[in-house]
């Protein structure tokens, strides 16, 4: 096991033909514990994968420090860095079996027979390859996706290295295999205790995964936290917007003081006289008092908007579509100004598309965020973190 620390970790792409420079990775700070699960996550191009390929030693760093198990590795070569990696295509010999692929690296390495056939046999074992049948003699063509994805995962546990790399390992099984091989990923992590960094576009398998999640976008960390610190808890916008499914709901607005005190007020399309109000509870308005008479957003997950008769702070909802998932239904539509979705556990909702229902929200779930930063100013204790400058300085390094 070995604590991995990235201090200012920054990747620089020189411009090519006259285009400007291009900063994938933003000055990325964190300090990964020995034996944590730590997945980042994010959209394509937010630069995850590189964070992970510069871990890996497969990618050169334009400035920061990398340090595993207490030694920099800055300069050192990935195969020194006492590092193993999971790869999204499998990357399998196909002329080789399954034992000599898992093999085919500590012979390499000039490990004794014996000690190769142990770890083999050891990791074979914990993958299931060995029961019910032996798949050991097989060939890659022979083996279904789940099966080579088994196959790449004990490849790099016989190296028993310090620190597990993923990068996207799940991206080409179906939704099935996808759910059997992420509980497969959490059941090694348990039973090895090592320490793995895993990288995904996929909220679903962060969430489920993770002892922590750092949330990316364009080359940045916008949060660090435990899944659920993330999803009930969001530093800004985005994050809010990329965990839960289906995205939190997002209503344009203003705070305006009225009698029963502070109320929020959706700005609504031209033509509709009904916007939603909701008078906020004293410690909301206190938090939010110095926003008054400005622009702001109103952020509600769907699970948070609850079917409602009475006429104090409901949301009026055109339903457009009806989504049965079962246990629960997913209801989307349209406000006075914004499309909504929300989600309920009625089971008689047929009939309901075309039809106006009304909702109203948790006031201890809503979020409010500042709509030109996306920061959120509702005043929540949440872990923030200090977003970098512009990059400007950076673009002057010759790489």
């Amino acid at each position: 096991m070995s604590k991995v620390i990235l201090e200012n970790l920054c990747k620089v792409f020189p411009g090519e033909k006259g285009h400007p420079t291009k900063v994938a990775v933003d000055r990325v700070s964190l300090e990964i514990a020995s034996g944590e699960f730590l997945v980042l996550v994010g959209p394509s191009g937010c630069g995850k994968t590189t964070v992970l390929r510069m871990i890996a030693g497969l990618e050169d760093i334009s400035s920061g420090i990398i340090c595993i198990g207490g030694r920099r590795v800055n300069d050192i070569p990935p195969k020194d860095r006492d590092i193993a990696m999971v790869f999204q295509n499998y990357a399998l010999y196909p002329h080789m079996t399954v034992a000599r692929n898992m093999s085919f690296g500590l012979e390499m390495r000039g490990f004794p027979k014996e000690e190769i056939r142990r770890r083999v046999d050891k990791a074979a074992r914990a993958l299931g390859l060995l029961d019910p049948d032996n798949l050991l003699e097989r060939k890659p063509k022979a083996l279904s996706g789940g099966q080579r994805q088994r196959v790449a995962l004990g490849r790099a546990m016989v190296r028993e290295p310090q620190v597990f790399l993923f990068d996207e390992p799940l991206s080409n099984l179906d939704a099935k295999m996808r759910v059997e091989m992420r509980a497969e990923i959490s059941r090694l992590h348990r039973t090895l205790g090592c320490t793995m960094i895993y990288v995904t576009h996929d909220q679903t398998e962060a969430m489920t995964m993770a002892d922590r999640i750092v949330v990316m976008s364009e080359g940045r960390v916008q949060q660090i936290g435990t899944p659920e610190d993330l999803y009930h808890q969001p530093a800004n916008r985005f994050v809010a917007s990329f965990i839960g499914s289906p995205t939190m709901n997002f209503f344009r607005g203003t705070l305006q003081r009225t009698q029963g005190g502070l109320t929020f007020l959706e700005e609504c399309h031209e033509g509709h006289a009904s916007p939603w109000k909701v008078q906020l509870n004293p410690e909301l308005a206190a938090r939010l008092s110095s926003r008054t008479g400005h622009p702001i957003l109103l952020g509600v997950r769907p699970e948070h908007l609850a079917p409602e008769s009475s006429e104090h702070g409901r949301l009026e909802l055109e339903v457009d579509l009806v989504e049965p998932m079962g246990a629960e239904t997913f209801l989307y539509g349209h406000t006075a100004g914004h499309k909504c979705a929300c989600r309920i556990t009625l089971h008689e909702t047929k009939g309901l598309e075309g039809k106006r229902i009304h909702l109203i929200p948790d006031q201890e779930s809503l979020h409010f965020f500042d709509p030109v930063t996306g920061d959120e100013v509702s005043g929540q204790r949440i872990p923030r973190i200090k977003l970098p400058l512009p990059i400007t300085p950076l673009r002057k390094q010759t790489l």
